[in-house]
């Protein structure tokens, strides 16, 4: 009976998690998946008929979105790396005993709504805000200069938004790397620069691996930011899929659409972990 017990036991405790991902997760995606191959409208209904046009149509109509989407996202992701790895080092090797107050001065900000958080960026960029306003009555900037309804007030507001999400996993990771190793390789006569590109950023790699993975897929899917702080050039696909949902009622389509980029994330997901080498950090991250 104890070993009956012991072996049920795992599966007792998989058993929530289990419960939750289906209702929530594989039901969603089961139903949206129906939907894109549906044919019909709102006022007639709908019917299951293999239609795979909608999925032709959506491509060949919204490719620019979509294209969009994925290097709006891409150039937000290199920007929270650049922007959070040294903040991440910084905390790990030099915050010293107020690291959680540093941490919780980085979240702070983000205990306001999303979208309160963005519209404050939208006062902050316009064209006669706090940024601008200055900068034009000194004449540093002309007149007619803008950054709202631009790509790079769009990508700005997904690096800020987003930008937690890639610190926290990278601070795991580097203040999990143990200062005597840093010693060792300096006793080697190793520079910093040696000891840093050597020893510090292999050992961060599964922190940098996990935030790509927790800002990528988020901004590359993200309406809130385009919607706000964008113009009609800057619609990304997230954009289109809330349209097509909830102004179109246009539910194949937008079914699709979403099917879509949700494959393309996971084809950039997979490439990404090849080029990084996903063995090679879940090594590093056992050690």
């Amino acid at each position: 009976m104890s070993r009956l017990r012991a072996s049920l036991t795992p599966y007792a405790l998989l058993f929530p998690g289990t419960l939750w991902l289906a209702i929530f997760f594989v039901i969603p995606t089961v139903v949206m998946l129906s939907l894109s191959l549906q044919s019909g409208d709102v006022v007639n209904g709908y019917a299951f008929t293999f239609n795979w046009h909608s999925y032709v149509d959506g491509i060949s109509t919204y490719h620019d979105q979509i294209i969009r989407s994925l290097l709006y996202g891409l150039a937000s992701t290199l920007i929270q790396i650049v922007i959070g790895f040294p903040v991440a080092y910084w905390i790990a090797f030099k915050g010293g005993s107020r690291k959680s107050v540093y941490l919780f001065m980085l979240l702070l900000p983000f205990l306001v709504s999303f979208v309160l958080r963005t519209i404050s960026w939208q006062f902050f960029l316009s064209d006669n805000g706090l940024l601008l306003g200055p900068l034009k009555s000194a004449g540093l900037v002309p007149q007619d200069f803008h950054i709202l309804a631009t790509s790079a007030a769009v990508i700005g507001g997904l690096a800020y938004n987003f930008l937690p999400f890639m610190i926290l996993p990278m601070y795991v990771a580097l203040e999990r790397i143990d200062p005597r190793v840093l010693e060792a390789a300096q006793d080697l006569y190793a520079s910093k620069a040696q000891t840093f590109l050597r020893v510090v950023l292999p050992l961060s790699l599964p922190g940098v691996f996990a935030g790509v993975l927790m800002t990528f897929v988020p901004a590359t899917s993200d309406y809130v930011n385009a919607s706000v702080l964008g113009g009609t050039s800057n619609t990304m696909i997230g954009n289109v899929i809330q349209n097509q949902f909830l102004i179109n009622q246009d539910y194949p389509t937008a079914s699709a659409l979403s099917f879509t980029l949700m494959a393309l994330l996971l084809v950039g997901i997979f490439a990404y972990a090849r080029a990084l080498g996903t063995e090679d950090v879940l090594e590093v991250a056992a050690r």
